[in-house]
């Protein structure tokens, strides 16, 4: 039976990550792991120039030597990306036993978590998955979505978190003035906003956005 995976997002912040391997495939699961603030301990005889790279600039810690047994149960997360199938099945076996969440490269039998192909926003995260079946898929669809949200809803998204913010501020507990004014916001001509106005007056507008009318008293 094929595993199904569970969307959820997890903040990285300061995690205790471990990556066995130095090669290509590990450089992109460590590409990840920088963008998302997770401490990166990267175990491999021999490591990629880029890998080199990040631990001059103390974007990760390097151990220039052989997997050990149980080197991964000091870590949080774990992601196997080894050439040596046994050491990736060593490394699997020694989170399956203790439940630390790991992911060996390319085989989905041996992977507790998966990457989704994603494309992020700054606060927007859209994630697509097959469930480690079909990635090419994942690819494609992900090409689809970068026509979808192009690069302005970036500032949508930051606008939104703010508009959040001072909704929750302004209107604690009143759901109905809370839910009027979002439909102001997800109504709103952003692309044409975004085009037309500079930033403050885009913020002056957010506050319009927010200002009671009489279809929003109680």
């Amino acid at each position: 039976m094929k595993k199904k995976y569970l969307p959820i997002n997890i903040s990285m912040h300061e995690r205790r990550c471990l990556v066995v391997g130095g090669g290509k495939v590990a450089v992109r699961k460590i590409d990840n792991l920088i963008d998302y603030g997770a401490d990166i301990t990267v175990i491999a005889e021999e490591a990629d120039d880029k890998i080199k790279y990040y631990r001059d600039r103390g974007l990760v810690k390097l151990e220039e030597r052989s997997y050990i047994k149980n080197d991964a149960t000091a870590f949080g997360l774990v992601i196997a990306a080894c050439d040596d199938e046994a050491v990736n099945k060593q490394v699997y076996d020694d989170c399956h036993n203790v439940g630390i969440p790991v992911n060996v490269v390319d085989n989905p039998p041996l992977c507790d978590f998966i990457f989704p192909a994603t494309i992020r926003r700054h606060h927007l995260s859209v994630a697509v998955s097959t469930d480690g079946t079909a990635p090419f898929l994942a690819s494609h669809l992900k090409i689809i979505l970068d026509t979808i949200f192009p690069e302005h809803w970036e500032k949508i998204a930051d606008y939104a978190a703010y508009f959040r913010d001072e909704l929750k501020r302004r209107f604690p507990g009143n759901k109905l003035r809370q839910e009027a004014c979002i439909d102001r916001f997800l109504n709103a001509d952003w692309k044409e906003i975004l085009k037309e106005k500079d930033g403050g007056q885009i913020e002056d507008l957010v506050i319009e956005m927010l200002e009671t009318t009489d279809h929003d008293q109680d």
